[in-house]
């Protein structure tokens, strides 16, 4: 009775809390953006505006890329920053290629998994400075510009010096989450020195400056990457760790480097869907689209129980994959090829009841051989599809002084079982939720996408892909879509799934669907704020232009010129 009276409660809550629909659609969107000669997606659109200034005074995609993050780093500190992590997919116009780059760092050569187990640890913590791993962002920053940069460092650095110095009005949704961070982070050192410096956070609208972090770029422009991964940058985040009971040391963070990879994918319709192979979660995408492909899902629409139904339980049989064999590949031989290939998605497909929920799934046996996006596109053809993150919004809480920025606590997603390919290693990477992505079409490129938010994104991923190729969606309607979310999936940190899970809808879908959800067993959960953040740029090869969305749950801005 009690389950009924929540289902019937969450109905009407999302009844009563659904928007009016301005389209005549069951969902609110709005028109794309067009144009000839270059577009810039993100998160904020004074960095959407930085971007498209490097594209119009001569830069290229990847130089609008840097420039757009460091200036995320600076106005979106809730998700991003050079205390974390990068990882990109450049489609190169000059090989006609697509090139990967995993900007992941690895965890302390110092610090054992026997310390943990030693020190009572059953799990390694959110907070502090123990699940620090080496912030490689920086790092990624200058692969990208040596590899296929154009204008100087400097140069691309500079709007975001300015900003630093000069302040910036705090767009609304970061000012929320900059509320939510200050209480629980201003315990740790120079953190509240950092962010609040009139002793609160900045409310929306504030101007906030961060010259500390200003000085930091400025170092960086004038000394390339060994000016943070080495002197005195490097000595001040080393001495800062051990200060508060971490182990990074000047040697890790002397030894990182960024990986060039080969980006994967399947072929999904006649589509070739592209991800990053682990330490990230990409290939979790690929295995759903494969399940999936099995079905008619145009049938259906993307607003039908069945549809729903499909989505998840094939996402439940992805997941659990992912919590078993999603690693870092230097500690682990990772089965890929295996995991997107077609056959072993019809062995899994086989496992789905059309009209039941499963409750469990257990991961294939294989032979084993908070967060920012943003995508730019220049006049030449070069597109970059960039992620970048310090986990858990402002990461650890960790602020080394008078640097400008918190560390990424990305270590926390490894986990302490022994035995289990994420186990906690020296000098490994944890897996990452963080995933860049691309489409192609008969080699050519069509979309460059990613949408944020932990392990909603290869859920996002699929979404956007199904709702562009058998939905028939533009690309601002694929984003502005309601969206499913499945949660209570086993997990890389050692959590098995629990009866099934739960699945959280978005405002939009009716009634029947909810009813038909129901029938066959899921259940249901009104959430919101966990769906996600979109930004996608489509090349529409025809006409010769591009098309540019961006997220409308969140403060970006997709613009072109």
């Amino acid at each position: 009775m009690r389950y009924l009276l929540f289902v019937l409660f969450t109905f009407l809550y999302i009844i009563s809390n659904a928007q009016d629909r301005v389209t005549g659609e069951s969902f609110a969107t709005r028109s794309e953006v067009i144009a000839q000669n270059g577009m810039v997606a993100t998160s904020q659109p004074l960095c959407t505006q930085v971007g498209i200034d490097i594209l119009k005074n001569g830069g290229n995609a990847m130089d609008a890329a840097i420039a757009c993050n460091a200036c995320l780093g600076l106005m979106e500190p809730t998700g991003c920053g050079i205390g974390g992590d990068i990882f990109a997919i450049v489609w190169d116009a000059k090989t006609k290629k697509l090139h990967g780059l995993n900007g992941s760092g690895r965890s302390p050569i110092s610090l054992t998994r026997e310390w943990f187990v030693e020190n009572n640890h059953d799990k390694i913590p959110s907070h502090g400075a123990l699940p620090i791993s080496v912030p490689g962002t920086v790092k990624g920053w200058y692969d990208l510009h040596d590899r296929f940069g154009k204008l100087p460092m400097k140069t691309i650095l500079q709007p975001a010096i300015d900003y630093a110095k000069d302040g910036f009005p705090v767009s609304e949704l970061i000012a929320y989450y900059l509320g939510r961070s200050g209480p629980f982070l201003s315990k740790y050192p120079n953190f509240a020195e950092t962010y609040m410096p009139s002793g609160k956070m900045p409310a929306k609208g504030e101007i906030f400056k961060n010259p500390f972090l200003a000085s930091t770029y400025e170092k960086i422009a004038a000394g390339g990457a060994d000016a943070f991964y080495k002197g005195p940058i490097a000595e001040t985040i080393a001495n800062h760790i051990k200060e508060q009971g971490g182990f990074i040391t000047t040697e890790d963070l002397a030894a990182h480097q960024s990986e060039w990879i080969e980006p994967v994918s399947t072929n999904y319709r006649g589509y070739d869907v592209w991800e990053l192979p682990p330490n990230g979660q990409g290939i979790a995408a690929l295995q759903i689209l494969n399940i999936l492909e099995g079905y008619d899902l145009k049938q259906y629409g993307w607003d039908s129980p069945e549809y729903v139904h499909l989505f998840t339980e094939a996402k439940k049989l992805a997941f659990e994959d992912r919590a078993k064999y999603y690693a870092d590949p230097d500690f682990n031989k990772i089965p890929v090829k295996e995991l997107i290939s077609k056959s072993y998605a019809k062995k899994r497909r086989a496992l789905i009841n059309e009209d039941r929920a499963a409750r469990r799934y257990d991961p294939g046996n294989l032979e084993h051989g908070e967060t920012i996006y943003l995508t730019t596109a220049d006049k030449d053809g070069n597109m970059v599809s960039l992620i970048q993150s310090n986990f858990r919004g402002m990461g650890s809480g960790i602020t080394p002084p008078e640097l400008g920025f918190v560390l990424q606590d990305r270590g926390e997603l490894f986990t302490l079982e022994e035995g289990h390919f994420n186990v906690y290693e020296p000098g490994k990477r944890p897996f990452h939720t963080i995933i860049p992505a691309f489409i192609t079409k008969d080699g050519q490129p069509w979309v460059s996408f990613g949408l944020m938010g932990g392990a909603m994104q290869p859920q996002g991923h699929a979404q956007i892909v199904i709702n562009l190729i058998d939905f028939e969606m533009n690309l601002q309607e694929a984003g502005d879509t309601p969206r499913i979310s499945h949660g209570g999936s086993s997990q890389p940190t050692g959590e098995k799934m629990s009866d099934g899970g739960w699945i959280s809808l978005e405002s939009g879908f009716d009634y029947q669907t909810i009813r038909g959800l129901m029938d066959r067993r899921h259940r249901i959960r009104y959430s919101k704020g966990i769906f996600g953040g979109y930004q996608a740029i489509l090349w529409d090869a025809k006409n010769g232009v591009y098309y540019g969305a961006s997220e409308s749950r969140k403060d970006g801005q997709a613009a072109g010129y």
